[in-house]
C-alpha cells in the first residue's frame, strides 16, 4: 500500500511538473508576442481640404473610431471576455498628448502602437486603405478634441487569451496588414469606384478584406456581401440606418454598427456603396 502511494504521489507530482512547465510556455511565449516591437514605416501625411477638416468628425464616427472610443474620445472599456481578455479603448485625448503624428498615424495604417507593438483590436487593416489626406484629417480631429479623462487599461489578457496568442492563432494588425494589401475587393469598374472604396474602408472589417465574408468576433460571422445582390436600395438603406434586414431579424452586431457607424453616410453614400454591392454581386461566383 505505501509502495502504492509513493508512485501515486510521483505522478501526480509529475503532472503538476508538466501543469507548471505549460503555464510558464504558455505566459513566455504569449509574452514575447505582446511585448515584440515594430519600425513603423514613416507615414506621409499630406494637408487635407477644408472640407475634409469639417468632414472629419463623422468620419470618425462611419469609421467607428467613436464607437470604441467614445463619444469624445475618452477611451472606455469595449469588452469584457473574462479569462479571454478584458479589452480598453485608449483615451485618445490623452494619449494625443504624448504621441507624435507620425506615432498617431502609424497606430491607424500600421497597427504600430506609439511604444512601438502591435495593435491587437485596432481595425488597422481597414485603415491602412485611408489616403494621407484622410489620416491627416483623423488626426487634426484627435488633436481638436479637448482633453478628458485619463489613461485607461489597454489590454489585460487572461489565460485563454495567452493560451490562443502562445499558440499563434491570435494575429495583431501588423500582422493582418498585407492581407488586406493582397486581398481587394472585386473592382467593378470605374462608374462603381467611389462606392468600391466606400465598401474597402467601411465593411472589410467585419466582410473580410475582399469582402467574401469574415469572423468580427469569434462567435459572430459576417456573410459575403454579395449578399447585397438579394436587396433594393430601399431595403439597403433600411439595414445601414437599423441593422434590420427586410425579414426584421435582430442582426446583432450588425444592429450596433448601424445604429452608431453606418447611420452617418449619407444617402449619396449609400447608394453609391449599393450600386457596387449590386455590381460586384453580379461578378461572384454564386
Amino acid at each position: 500500500m505505501r509502495k502504492a502511494l509513493r508512485w501515486l504521489g510521483f505522478g501526480v507530482g509529475g503532472l503538476l511538473v508538466l501543469a507548471l512547465l505549460f503555464a510558464g510556455w504558455v505566459w513566455f511565449a504569449s509574452w514575447r508576442i505582446i511585448s515584440r516591437t515594430h519600425e513603423a514605416a514613416a507615414e506621409r501625411l499630406a494637408r487635407p481640404t477644408a472640407a475634409q477638416l469639417a468632414d472629419a468628425g463623422r468620419q470618425a464616427r462611419i469609421l467607428g473610431c467613436s464607437n470604441c472610443h467614445g463619444a469624445r474620445m475618452e477611451g472606455r472599456m469595449m469588452f469584457d471576455a473574462g479569462p479571454f481578455a478584458k479589452v480598453w479603448a485608449p483615451n485618445l485625448t490623452e494619449l494625443a498628448t504624448r504621441a507624435g503624428d507620425q506615432q498617431l498615424a502609424a497606430a491607424i495604417r500600421q497597427g504600430v502602437g506609439h511604444d512601438g507593438r502591435a495593435l491587437f483590436v485596432m481595425p488597422s487593416p481597414m485603415y491602412s486603405r485611408l489616403s494621407d489626406q484622410e489620416v491627416a484629417a483623423l488626426i487634426a480631429y484627435i488633436r481638436a478634441a479637448p482633453r478628458v479623462g485619463e489613461r485607461v487599461s489597454g489590454i489585460q489578457w487572461g489565460p485563454i487569451g495567452r493560451f490562443v496568442l502562445a499558440k499563434g492563432d491570435l494575429p495583431s494588425a501588423v500582422d493582418r496588414i498585407e492581407e488586406f494589401r493582397i486581398r481587394q475587393p472585386l473592382d467593378s469598374g470605374p462608374a462603381h469606384a467611389a462606392g468600391r472604396r466606400l465598401a474597402a474602408t467601411v465593411c472589410s472589417e467585419c466582410h473580410g478584406a475582399d469582402l467574401s465574408g469574415g469572423r468580427p468576433t469569434p462567435d459572430t460571422s459576417a456573410p459575403d456581401l454579395a449578399i447585397a445582390g438579394a436587396y433594393d436600395l430601399a431595403q439597403f438603406t433600411r439595414l445601414l440606418r437599423t441593422g434590420r434586414p427586410p425579414d426584421g431579424r435582430d442582426l446583432g452586431l450588425m444592429r450596433e454598427v448601424s445604429g452608431a457607424d453606418l447611420g452617418r453616410l449619407t444617402d449619396e453614400e449609400i447608394a453609391r456603396l449599393f450600386a457596387y454591392l449590386q455590381a460586384r454581386a453580379r461578378l461572384v461566383p454564386q
